[in-house]
């Protein structure tokens, strides 16, 4: 299982300028809670249109870890959360080339690969799973414990809103010592994420819990993309709790660009998201 996840990984690393040989942690030593099928690889779509690998039918949740340089060491993680509808996860666009960017800032980079496809209750146990095993073990990723956030794009943007407002739920029960840790990210960054206004009236989701536990959130989202009212309601819903909240709003950009060249959208939040990094970092 391990080889052939590692096999898939180098296959993604051949998309991008990006080149690590990503170390494979999986999150559940024996049964998986909640899943009824059983481990093995994740399966890659036939579909690459706009030059992106999709994975799906995640049984066996994981998360590679992309190293700085010992130099740029900031010793502080970020969690990546690909999108994809809770269907596939965009592993490159949204997955591995933001890990570049990341480790290029000095961050240690884990993408995830959460459950799919439309499995939400288990993709909620896979983050906070991961935020507790690597907090747990910060130390040997070179981390200090509460220098770990989480950054999500469209889907992976509602599972890093959920992962920030729902750590005091228990999701699962304990597997180990990791289990006794928080799961509370230290910051969140939401990019064009999706899902957010599910109440009544396009109001906040009502699973979203704002409260003084909530971390400083970064948000980012453009006018003429469909899922950006989510972003407005989650900024009002933090600005009202008068908790830390950035949010960039632009005209245009639509959906699902990454950081990838030749959309506005996608060119603009890295450099923000870099200022507010900093300013939340170093402030830790």
């Amino acid at each position: 299982m391990k080889k052939s996840l590692v096999l898939v990984a180098f296959a993604i690393m051949s998309f991008c300028s990006f080149s690590q040989n990503p170390e494979p942690v999986y999150l559940w030593p024996d049964k998986v809670p909640g899943e009824t099928d059983s481990k093995h690889d994740p399966v890659q779509t036939p579909n690459k249109d706009g030059n992106v690998i999709r994975l799906t039918d995640v049984t066996n949740p994981a998360f590679l870890v992309f190293k700085p340089a010992n130099d740029k060491n900031n010793a502080a993680g970020v969690i990546i959360c690909p999108g994809g509808a809770y269907n596939i996860l965009s592993f490159d666009k949204e997955g591995t080339e933001i890990a570049a960017w990341l480790t290029n800032q000095g961050f240690t980079a884990f993408v995830l690969e959460y459950r799919v496809p439309k499995k939400q209750e288990g993709a909620l146990m896979d983050i906070q799973r991961a935020i507790r095993i690597i907090r747990n073990d910060a130390t040997n990723y070179g981390l200090q414990p509460n220098k770990l956030g989480v950054i999500g794009f469209s889907a992976g943007g509602s599972l890093s809103a959920r992962a920030a407002t729902l750590s005091a739920k228990k999701t699962y029960s304990p597997v180990d010592k990791a289990d006794s840790v928080s799961c509370r990210p230290d910051f969140a960054l939401l990019i064009y994420p999706a899902y957010l206004d599910l109440g009544t009236n396009r109001a906040l989701t009502p699973e979203l819990t704002i409260n003084q536990i909530t971390p400083p959130i970064f948000i980012f989202a453009t006018a003429d993309d469909n899922y950006s009212n989510g972003a407005l309601v989650m900024t009002t819903a933090l600005r009202d709790a008068k908790l830390p909240v950035e949010l960039h709003f632009l005209a245009k950009g639509g959906h699902g660009y990454g950081l990838r060249t030749g959309n506005i959208a996608g060119e603009t939040w890295p450099k923000l998201a870099e200022i507010w990094l900093k300013n939340i970092i170093g402030g830790k």
